[in-house]
């Protein structure tokens, strides 16, 4: 099943969604209105290789917890994406089984080919 993951509340994943094609093939999911699972963060993890690269260093909650001075594990990473949606990189897609982290250029214009 083809998924994304994303805020409807934001405003780049709103533009980033309304210019993909074919978005009727994926499940949407609202982070802030149906949270990650644990399962779910175990899927993202296991086709990312590591909670890192799921964690957005661009969150507000990032800079006002000050967790750039911190020596944080992938134990850290994993909790935290548990315990506030604002922490996953978003837009994120799973589609045929590989994973599309972030709203880089160079990521939709991948997710776009592959909905193509």
């Amino acid at each position: 099943m083809d998924k994304i993951y994303y805020l409807a509340s934001c405003d780049t994943c709103r533009k980033i969604i309304k210019s993909l094609p074919n978005t009727n093939r994926l499940v949407f999911q609202d982070i802030r209105q149906d949270p990650i699972t644990p399962e779910q963060l175990e899927e993202m993890h296991q086709l990312s290789g590591s909670y890192e690269a799921l964690f957005s260093k661009k969150a507000q909650l990032y800079k006002s917890m000050d967790l750039k001075n911190k020596n944080l594990t992938e134990a850290d990473y994993k909790k935290y994406l548990l315990e506030h949606y604002t922490f996953l990189s978003r837009p994120v897609f799973i589609i045929n089984g590989k994973i599309y982290i972030g709203n880089s250029q160079k990521n939709i214009i991948e997710v776009t080919k592959v909905l193509s």
